[in-house]
């Protein structure tokens, strides 16, 4: 079976229809989400429902498109069969042609246990604030996850069935989501693979309900959730030392209490908002007891090294923090909190 195109829909114009009826020549399912458009925009979409083949799912109110996506995800789930691939989404502005979409599924199908991305080409012409988000997310992406993707933001995408029942759980609704869901493929060691569509901005994106400010805003804050929450951690960690140190003058014993103040704070923290895992607390828990051993033995021998060459004692507490931040952060991803994909076959 072919892959199933999803579109989610915000007061789209008559673009839609047009993409639709090409989709619709290549013998294509669709289901398009009415994310809340209103009253105005009821002839448009009941224009749809009156093609065959088409699937209109409606929300009362304008949700966000992660959860539009959602909301498809589990219709198709619940009235698809098992031998179907998977799915597709597309935007509905036009910024993608339905000869890309029809690429997109071809590899789906070819590669259904795949993620599969739509990569533009950020080349002159483009919009500045499309070029400079996707070049400002990639990097990020790259830095913290280890993993460099020509197009980050990218609307256009083949998802493997087995993946949607972990995408319905997240907690995301807006564009975030998108990002979210890279993150999840990254950690539970899906396959990604990028195929080059054309790049299309009409009017310079103007049609895009995407908002530069607070849209960029909630996107990078699901990459900056673990270096806020390290920071916090890491001021609770100095202080105590600091507090301890200032009465008994002993680093190992300062050390050792910090770790321990600051260890349970950081633990809850990236299992419940960081890395969002639902496996059981206690295995958890007792690897990041054993991280957090390895981490007194190094930053405890660090400390007394520095101090030994007559550096500052607080100085160096310091020294050993921002070392540590940069090495747990992909530990913990992998090895604490990461979970390894399921080997699940996919009929085809």
């Amino acid at each position: 079976m072919k892959p199933v195109i999803i579109i989610p829909a915000y007061k789209p114009d008559s673009t839609l229809i047009d993409l639709i009826q090409e989709l619709l020549n290549n013998q294509q399912s669709i289901i398009v989400v009415n994310d809340g458009s209103g009253q105005n925009y009821v002839p448009l979409f009941a224009e749809l429902e009156k093609m065959a083949s088409v699937t209109v799912l409606h929300h009362a109110v304008n949700l966000g498109k992660g959860q539009a996506l959602k909301t498809a995800f589990n219709y198709f789930l619940t009235h698809q069969p098992q031998d179907c691939p998977g799915v597709v989404t597309a935007d509905a502005d036009g910024q993608h042609l339905s000869v890309d979409i029809q690429k997109t599924a071809d590899e789906l199908a070819q590669n259904p246990l795949s993620l599969i991305l739509g990569a533009r080409t950020f080349k002159k012409g483009v919009p500045f604030r499309s070029r400079f988000g996707n070049n400002l997310t990639r990097l990020i992406f790259r830095l913290l996850i280890g993993q460099s993707l020509q197009d980050t933001q990218t609307g256009l995408r083949g998802i493997p069935r087995h993946f949607l029942q972990v995408l319905l759980k997240t907690s995301s609704s807006g564009y975030d989501f998108e990002l979210d869901m890279l993150i999840s493929a990254s950690k539970r060691k899906i396959k990604i693979n990028e195929v080059p569509i054309s790049t299309v901005y009409k009017d310079e994106n103007k049609s895009s309900h995407f908002n530069p400010l607070i849209d960029s805003f909630k996107i990078y804050f699901v990459f900056f959730r673990f270096l806020i929450f390290s920071i916090l951690s890491g001021f609770i960690d100095f202080c105590a030392f600091s507090f301890t140190f200032f009465f008994c003058q002993n680093i190992l014993i300062s050390e050792t209490l910090a770790r321990i103040f600051s260890g349970t704070c950081n633990f809850l923290l990236n299992k419940e908002l960081v890395f969002q895992s639902k496996q059981k607390m206690l295995p958890e828990a007792l690897k990041y007891a054993l991280l957090c051993l390895v981490n007194l033995i190094f930053s405890y021998g660090l400390i007394s090294s520095l101090v030994f060459l007559g550096a500052n004692i607080y100085a160096s507490k310091m020294i050993a923090l921002i070392g540590l931040f940069f090495a747990n952060f992909a530990i913990q991803k992998v090895l604490v909190f990461g979970k390894e994909e399921e080997n699940i076959l996919v009929k085809t």
